[in-house]
């Protein structure tokens, strides 16, 4: 199994910035994906970005204001949020696709969420 936390959410002001942290333990063989997704109240959950071996995938609408980056010695991923609006409010997922076996088929796994509220 793979457990994943994260932290650094919070308060901020329109404008300013905050970096999301994700650290992944456990007993598996390899993390092949990790990322972030977002869920705004009365919204469906939507990818934010995701990293992997072949590079960064963002969401159109953070595109050039987010930055994630990954540490595979360690397992952990962030997330760099700059020029940060109302409407990136939202609860913050972790994501990870993860192997538990050499041959294992990938299975996904999820973070308990860190809230990110940004103030007009």
């Amino acid at each position: 199994q793979v457990q994943l936390v994260e932290s650094g959410g919070g308060l901020v002001q329109a404008g300013g910035s905050l970096r999301l942290s994700c650290a992944a333990s456990g007993s598996f063989w390899s993390i092949n994906v990790m990322g972030w997704y977002r869920q705004a109240p009365g919204k469906q959950r939507e990818l934010v970005a995701t990293v992997t071996s072949g590079g960064t995938n963002y969401a159109a609408s953070v595109k050039g204001r987010f930055t994630i980056s990954r540490d595979n010695a360690k397992n952990t991923v962030n997330l760099q949020m700059n020029s940060l609006k109302p409407e990136d409010t939202a609860v913050y997922y972790c994501n990870a696709v993860a192997q538990l076996r050499v041959a294992g088929t990938p299975n996904v796994y999820w973070g308990q969420g860190t809230q990110v509220t940004v103030s007009s």
